[in-house]
């Protein structure tokens, strides 16, 4: 889990507006890309395509979500909020 003194050193060396992708480790369950696009989409809308890749043993999913933050508030509002979603293991 990130510190705030790990935030406050990306806030730092990031410049807006920021193209970046969440990678999102969780169960492998039905709808978890949907939940997640959900949760991107309330806090940046627009049209988000996940791609998904499932671990050999089909017990993970990983989900990738591309963006484009207007400020770092949005980058660690989403860290928060994807890692409280249903399954998630993981959020990088």
């Amino acid at each position: 889990m990130a510190t705030e003194n790990d935030y406050e050193k990306l806030k730092e060396v990031m410049e807006f507006p920021a193209t970046m992708t969440f990678k999102v480790a969780g169960v492998n369950r039905e709808n978890l890309a949907q939940d997640l696009i959900a949760v991107v989409q309330k806090y940046l809308p627009g049209d988000y395509i996940p791609n998904e890749k499932r671990s050999s043993k089909g017990t993970y999913n990983s989900v990738s979500i591309d963006i484009v933050a207007q400020n770092f508030e949005q980058v660690e509002t989403l860290y928060k909020e994807l890692a409280k979603v249903e399954g998630v293991k993981m959020v990088l």
